[in-house]
């Protein structure tokens, strides 16, 4: 018994302590989470990485995201959300004047950028070169195969409005059979930034390096383009899904999307498999434009998390890690130096993109909304914020 008696004391003290300790612990002060509502699009990507999400409760947010395309993000309510997150300037600008109308000004943040791109797979670009529409962006390493080509807009939509076919341009030589149209596919022109965004950039290059300068032209010229785009059937919400999937192969051969969604897809495919996917490649536009998402603050919470992403070094370089170009503290472009060494570190190529192919202009948000509605068949924003929210 005297034996078990020191014994006991120890375990008793030992217990006394552990509780002092919890009642101490359940004293301490709770991180307040804050829960944002979100409308987002395709950059809803972003927040729903693990990562970002661990990062954002460290600062006291959650985020729930509502997912729809830019336009529709643009032409139905947002009352009741903190922030709305077009993944473009149009949509961004439509939402900015409509609150500025109504006496509530907006502020708008610009975290990152992506230029518009068209996936597709290796033998359609290889197809493309060798009928001299596509060559490969320099930077190859030696026994590497390119991963990334320039197009020649004027040839490629030449192509199309000619109603050449894939077979005619020999894609059976890479054992491939379709006689499908060439063509770039879109997600749905009424609802997607990209779809709207690549009928600006057609639109310039259709017109000499010139955009529309008056509702006529713009229409005149929409009626041309629809050609260009409405044989690709019925559009997709989120092109980027059907281009990664097994069957994107024979679905969508070209698909517009955004160059961070390609590079995330391959730094995947690199930590997952320990290599690149080889199979699918990336063309850049010879007439470029890089799109600029905006997250416009709302409520003062939604103007908390603006200047967070915008500022934090962690959530700036979590989303160099998910492709983007992300903006320095002066908020400039940056120069992607970082994005190409976070790359080549993981033996991915890096795009090297040259200084000499044209810089594409979009259209006044008008006359662009004017040619989306010609295009599309689409319902002008204001009369679709009329309807309410969507199913």
């Amino acid at each position: 018994m005297r034996r078990l008696l020191p014994r006991v004391v120890a375990a008793a003290t030992a217990l006394c302590a552990v509780v002092v300790m919890a009642q101490r612990h359940v004293t301490l002060p709770l991180t307040r989470i804050v829960t944002i509502e979100a409308k987002m699009a395709s950059k809803a990507d972003y927040f729903e990485d693990p990562e970002v999400r661990r990062l954002l409760v460290r600062h006291g947010f959650r985020v729930h995201i509502t997912r729809m395309g830019s336009r529709g993000i643009a032409a139905q309510s947002y009352d009741s959300y903190d922030v709305v997150f077009p993944s473009g300037q149009p949509a961004a600008d439509l939402i900015t004047r409509k609150r500025a109308a109504e006496g509530h000004p907006a502020t708008t943040y610009r975290p990152f950028v992506s230029p518009i791109v068209l996936g597709t797979y290796r033998e359609y670009a290889e197809t493309l070169q060798q009928a001299g529409i596509a060559r490969p962006l320099p930077g190859v390493p030696t026994g590497a195969k390119p991963l990334y080509y320039s197009l020649d807009m004027q040839k490629f939509l030449k192509t199309t409005a000619d109603g050449r076919r894939w077979e005619g341009l020999g894609i059976d030589r890479h054992g491939i059979h379709n006689g499908n149209k060439v063509l770039a596919q879109t997600s749905d022109i009424c609802e997607a930034n990209s779809a709207g965004t690549y009928l600006g950039l057609v639109s310039y290059v259709w017109n000499h390096d010139n955009i529309p300068q008056d509702a006529t032209e713009a229409t005149r010229f929409a009626d041309r383009i629809r050609l260009l785009l409405n044989d690709q059937g019925m559009p997709s919400s989120e092109k980027n899904e059907t281009y990664v999937s097994a069957e994107g192969k024979s679905i969508s051969p070209i698909a517009v999307i955004y160059e961070h969604q390609f590079l995330a897809h391959q730094i995947d495919a690199q930590a997952d498999a320990g290599r690149v996917d080889s199979e699918r490649v990336l063309l850049y536009p010879s007439a470029q434009f890089v799109t600029e998402p905006q997250l416009i603050a709302l409520t003062p919470q939604g103007g908390r998390l603006g200047e967070l992403i915008t500022t934090d070094p962690a959530l700036q370089k979590r989303a160099m890690e998910l492709g983007f170009r992300v903006r320095d503290a002066a908020g400039a472009a940056s120069t992607s130096d970082s994005l190409t060494r976070f790359l080549s570190d993981r033996h991915i190529q890096a795009p090297v993109l040259t200084g000499n192919d044209t810089k594409a202009v979009l259209p006044r948000l008008e006359l662009l909304e004017r040619m989306i509605e010609v295009v599309g068949d689409c319902d002008p924003v204001a009369k679709s914020a009329a309807g309410g929210e969507a199913p």
